[in-house]
């Protein structure tokens, strides 16, 4: 059983702050200063370039993809950590389609995060106008997918409302189509359990900066499925992909494996916490994370429609159409949220109207979830988000 007592030890959160932000960015984890100080006096400091050798940071996007890789379900040496999200979507999509030569349609949904649908654009002008990018509405994607779509790029939780897509149901029916599936996890890795051994999905990406609590700028991982693992092009074939890096061919030759998936130099700092926040993870039971944020998105549901009736809930009230958030819509959620914030109750707005929160167990608890539910039903009842600082909009919302 996961003591969440303990989870929520390990975090450094302000005093009096009520964060429901996790998943745009996670809280600090408390061990992860002194071992950035590690990673700077000790290794950087001490053993300047030797680090790489010395101290492992070469191997260091394998070893801890496969720490990730137990949290979304994937067999080891499957997943690899490195570079940005957006990359690692460009990377899976072009690989994809170079596995599917005779097809020409890249299906995703409205719903999906705005960047992986500018990757897919990008991706198509250097590609020719034969390719299209089809967008359906959420709902409609499992109706969508025919004989002539290539791949289904789709969000398994969405962004904004927080509902949750069926990654079997809709890998099934890419299969039985002969098109291949690649699931952004970003707001499912650390949120809930997540099987893409056992869900059959051809590639996942994601981020560790949300749910997995590695800083600001963390890097992004990817999975490949084993059997596409020697046979995946990926476009963008940096030096790091190659086979040989040190021996500094002119020409390409793909590594092997997830090895050929990695691009850039590793980013040595970031992996440093990354690594740190993951011991904390090592004692999760995915399962019990899951129950225990089912039971605190209902009991934040239920306190809001209450004493909110302003407030229209965009989450499915489904417990399996859910992910690990809560948003409700209102034609002033962003100033309401920076009321909220103004209060020390942290979740964030996306546009148009969407107040979303970000219900994270390993820090977040029934007290948490009734107190933020008063400060939102005190700022509505008295009309404190009416006020010119908190309508006036910030570069990030």
């Amino acid at each position: 059983m996961t003591d969440f007592t303990w989870t929520r030890a390990q975090f450094q959160l302000p005093h009096g702050v009520i964060y429901l932000d996790g998943n745009s960015l996670g809280p600090l984890p408390t061990a992860t200063p002194a071992r950035l100080e590690k990673a700077l006096r000790d290794e950087w400091g001490a053993e300047l370039i030797k680090g790489w050798n010395s101290c492992g940071w070469m191997a260091m996007p394998g070893r801890l993809g496969d720490r990730v890789g137990r949290l979304i379900g994937a067999v080891p040496g499957h997943t690899v950590i490195g570079d940005t999200l957006s990359i690692k979507v460009f990377q899976a999509l072009s690989a994809a389609l170079n596995l599917r030569p005779d097809r020409r349609v890249i299906l995703s949904d409205t719903g999906n995060f705005p960047s992986d649908l500018y990757m897919a654009e990008g991706l198509i002008k250097l590609l020719g106008d034969r390719y299209e990018l089809r967008l359906v509405a959420p709902e409609e994607v499992a109706d969508a997918i025919t004989d002539e779509i290539a791949v289904t790029l789709i969000t398994e939780v969405d962004y904004r409302t927080g509902r949750r897509h069926d990654m079997p149901a809709l890998t099934a029916r890419a299969h039985q189509h002969g098109a291949l599936a690649i699931w952004d996890l970003a707001h499912s890795a650390g949120a809930l359990p997540v099987h893409v051994t056992r869900d059959k999905a051809d590639f996942a990406v994601g981020c560790t900066y949300k749910y997995l609590n590695a800083g600001p700028g963390a890097p992004a991982f990817i999975y490949v499925a084993p059997e596409h693992a020697d046979r995946a092009e990926p476009v963008l074939s940096g030096w790091l992909g190659h086979a040989a890096p040190f021996d500094f061919d002119l020409g390409y030759r793909a590594g092997d494996g997830i090895e050929r998936m990695r691009v850039g130099t590793p980013p040595v700092l970031q992996m440093a916490a990354l690594e740190t926040a993951l011991d904390i993870w090592d004692r999760v039971e995915m399962a019990d994370l899951r129950a225990r944020s089912l039971a605190l998105t209902d009991r934040f549901i239920a306190a809001v429609e209450a004493r909110c009736p302003s407030l229209a809930l965009a989450t499915p009230r489904d417990n399996d159409a859910r992910g690990s958030q809560v948003s409700f819509r209102h034609p002033q959620g962003y100033a309401i949220m920076q009321a909220l914030i103004a209060r020390g109750v942290i979740g964030d707005f996306r546009a148009p109207d969407i107040l979303r929160f970000g219900i994270c167990p390993l820090y977040i608890g029934e007290a948490d979830i009734d107190a933020a539910a008063d400060h939102l039903a005190q700022i509505l009842d008295t009309a404190a988000w009416d006020r010119p600082e908190y309508l006036q909009r910030k570069a990030v919302t």
